[in-house]
């Protein structure tokens, strides 16, 4: 019998800045029956001393990651859990104090529910404001994520929880044999759409994946990322995220070059229809360039296929 209803976890890569605002924010739930699990993924800052200042808690707990790779830290988390749900909130956020309550009482009444998240705002560093090229859209890659103010049950995999806010079931993450490492982020290659890849597998098995408005986090907004160069990049690897998911679905192949070159044109062609909107015209050359990485996964991956002997096997 487990010994926690439900599990929280933080995996975390250097930073030491914003971990212990995150923890603080669980050990203040006002929920009972929970842990709190730290996966530091091979950190190289103060990230253990954040920890250890407040390991004499009894539900919190320590763990070193060697191997680097969110996916890879997300599945150590959830092995060393004990608690049928387990819910991952991102080093650099904050946690209301009813997060865990709301997400455990989501899974105790709905028993095919899967994976459920909820709504996430940005705290966005003193002094500075949202810049006037950045759309809601394109806020979605700081973390921001909000369907409303009611429970919707996610039918698209593309509205699917953001990792930041984010829990699942044991019982299906083992099934499925948890995170794929080959997406998620590792170090610096911005790796996307694990989670996106999870709400397909949970929906083709006929489980539920739920949005839910009360379980709401904060996410700060680091300074470095509030620039064009660091959206371009995001997008790039969104790209490649979005290739190598479709190549794990197996809709890889020839295809995916006439996939990638249709974007490319549509999001050009919005770039220049939308010029008069700073905001909406960066959103969609940032989607424009972000193909020219899907294609170049895509070649490699038609390659890297042509050079595979003719009876080998994946």
């Amino acid at each position: 019998m487990s010994q926690f209803l439900i599990s929280a976890i933080i995996c975390t890569h250097n930073r030491e800045q914003y971990l212990g605002l995150a923890i603080d924010s669980l050990l203040q739930q006002d929920f009972t029956d929970f842990e709190i699990i730290v996966v530091d993924n091979a950190s190289t800052d103060g990230t253990r001393q954040v920890v250890e200042a407040r390991l004499p808690h009894p539900k919190l707990r320590y763990i070193y990651e060697p191997v680097t790779g969110l996916s890879i830290a997300r599945n150590t988390g959830a092995k060393n859990s004990q608690s049928p749900i387990i819910a991952y909130l991102d080093d650099d956020a904050i946690a209301t104090p009813q997060w865990l309550r709301v997400l455990y009482s989501a899974y105790e009444n709905h028993p095919k529910l899967a994976i459920a998240g909820g709504k996430v705002t940005l705290i966005w560093p003193e002094g500075i404001t949202p810049p006037p090229w950045l759309s809601d859209n394109l806020a979605k890659n700081l973390g921001a994520y909000d369907l409303g103010d009611q429970w919707v049950e996610i039918k698209n995999p593309s509205l699917t929880p953001r990792g930041l806010n984010y829990s699942i079931r044991r019982s299906f993450l083992e099934n499925i044999g948890g995170f794929d490492i080959n997406l998620g982020r590792v170090g610096k290659r911005l790796l996307s759409n694990e989670e996106l890849q999870m709400t397909e597998l949970a929906l083709k098995q006929g489980w539920q994946v739920a949005y839910i408005p009360e379980a709401l986090v904060a996410h700060h907004v680091a300074p470095e990322r509030i620039n064009r160069a660091w959206f371009m990049e995001r997008g790039w690897w969104q790209g490649i995220s979005e290739c190598y998911r479709e190549q794990l679905a197996g809709r890889d192949g020839i295809v995916q070059l006439g996939r990638g070159g249709e974007r490319i044109i549509r999001g050009l062609y919005k770039t220049i229809k939308y010029f008069g909107n700073p905001a909406l015209r960066f959103d969609n050359f940032v989607y424009a360039y972000g193909q020219i990485g899907y294609l170049g996964a895509a070649i490699s991956g038609l390659v890297h296929s042509e050079s595979k002997p003719e009876n080998s096997q994946k």
